[in-house]
């Protein structure tokens, strides 16, 4: 069965490339720096739905991305977090949080802060320095 990305997602977040197993989105908010990996496979809604073999894969990924992402952006401090409860398909997010940033100390997640997209150009750019760093190519 094909992978398929949650519409939600797809919606919420731009595409910036694939790992070997994980498919790398970046939340379309520019006052958050906000990745998200997704395991491309079919039915995941738990971290204990992956395989024995794709468990280990997942958790290396997410742990070079955080790390390379943390390396970038000089962030205060990154979040990593799978929650689920809004959209069931397997997702790790990967937010880098400034003691600067419009939400801190509190969560990214239902602020009041609008969401503002990123403009076409700045996406771009972010996008080539985020496959760069993470190894993308």
């Amino acid at each position: 069965m094909p992978f398929t990305l949650h519409p939600q997602l797809a919606s919420d977040c731009l595409p910036v490339g694939d790992l070997p197993l994980c498919r790398v989105l970046l939340m379309n908010n520019r006052h958050f720096p906000w990745l998200i990996l997704v395991p491309r496979r079919e039915g995941l809604r738990e971290l204990f739905d992956l395989s024995d073999a794709d468990y280990p894969v997942v958790m290396q990924e997410v742990r070079d991305t955080a790390q390379a992402f943390a390396a970038m952006t000089t962030a205060h401090k990154i979040n990593v977090a799978m929650l689920g409860n809004m959209v069931p398909q397997l997702h790790i997010h990967i937010i880098a949080r400034f003691t600067h940033d419009a939400a801190w100390p509190a969560p990214v997640w239902n602020t009041g802060i609008k969401t503002e997209p990123y403009a076409e150009k700045v996406f771009a750019g972010k996008a080539a320095e985020i496959r760069s760093q993470i190894g993308l190519g």
